[in-house]
């Protein structure tokens, strides 16, 4: 039985720092809406009551697996038709985000934003990798190199998953990239000074990470193994994960385009304040629309998928399987699928 550790208590007040107000750029040109086919995508449902497959992977067995809010992992055959609902693969006693393949055995690499870094196995067995030894406080997602090395993010050192919209109100430098090592054990600061550093994905060569900041909307390059941040583009909309496809490209999740009423916020540090002590369900909530971004190493976007509708909407994962893309969703009841063709 999997004993769920105590979860950490927020803050009650943010500290909000003063910065310049940003003006969202619109979805148009390379951004512009021409391509909906994420207002069609089919989906698999979670059981019933569950929610939340923040990600979603597709394993070495073909199983495609994704977790719930509730701590469990589930997984559908990939060629399961529309409505099928999961087998339970492991319970990790916290909450999984971020899933990542180990290519070395095989075993999977879950962010756990309760449990720290874990390790399961085909069979659902969990392992802390992290533990309460390292103060990983909010673990978000994860890449693995060709030695077993995982690179993951850290997303804030102040606030908890519960509270993760504090963090972007209070808009200060509290994320961070590690490094754990599967030899020693050992876990290591990669780069620090990050705004809610959230998608993580390695470059072919290994040599760099292409990572987005969730609060900044912005694609950043982190070179290996120094930490040096190179910041590529300005996203119009909020990034999640961030996975690559494997020659040089990489799909971003874009949970809502950006926000004017939060932009506007970021030079009234008091004002901020007095948002975070409200009620969720009247500060400014995401949009309701489905998006997806491919793009290069450079951050040349070559592709948008979208979704006006909100059919399927707060997309917090997105992951290529050869002509298929996966999508996980924050709030969602199940995982979703749309061919690429």
């Amino acid at each position: 039985m999997v004993v769920p550790r105590q979860r950490q208590r927020p803050p009650r007040l943010i500290r909000p720092v003063r910065e310049p107000a940003t003006v969202p750029p619109p979805l148009d040109g390379a951004w512009a809406a021409t391509d909906r086919r994420l207002d069609r995508a089919e989906v698999l449902p979670l059981p019933p009551g569950a929610h939340g497959p923040e990600d979603v992977l597709v394993d070495a067995d073909g199983r495609v697996v994704s977790g719930d809010e509730d701590g469990r992992l589930w997984w559908w055959p990939a060629d399961a038709p529309a409505g099928t609902t999961p087998q339970l693969l492991a319970e990790t006693g916290g909450r999984p985000l971020g899933i990542e393949l180990d290519p070395v055995d095989g075993t999977l690499v879950v962010c756990d934003a309760y449990r720290g870094l874990l390790r399961v196995t085909p069979d659902g067995a969990v392992r802390e990798l992290t533990g309460d030894a390292v103060p990983v406080h909010l673990p978000d997602n994860a890449t693995v190199a060709r030695d077993g090395t995982v690179y993951f993010t850290d997303s804030s050192d102040r606030f908890p998953l519960s509270h993760w919209k504090h963090d972007l109100l209070e808009h200060r430098p509290n994320g961070r990239v590690l490094a754990y090592d599967k030899g020693s054990g050992r876990t290591e600061v990669v780069a620090e000074g990050l705004y809610f550093p959230n998608g993580v994905a390695l470059t072919p060569d290994e040599s760099a990470l292409m990572l987005v900041e969730t609060s900044t909307h912005r694609l950043v390059r982190v070179s290996l193994p120094d930490g040096a941040v190179t910041v590529l583009t300005d996203l119009p909309a909020y990034p999640d994960n961030l996975t690559a496809v494997g020659d040089g490209t990489y799909w971003i999740a874009l949970p809502s385009p950006r926000l004017p009423v939060v932009e506007r916020l970021l030079p009234h540090p008091r004002l901020r304040q007095l948002v975070a002590l409200l009620p969720d369900a009247v500060r400014p909530q995401p949009r309701r629309y489905g998006l997806v971004a491919l793009v290069d190493g450079d951050g040349t976007v070559l592709r948008t998928l979208h979704g006006p509708g909100g059919a399927y909407w707060m997309i917090t994962g997105v992951r290529q399987h050869g002509d298929r893309l996966w999508l996980g969703s924050l709030i969602s009841a199940g995982i979703a699928r749309v061919d690429l063709d």
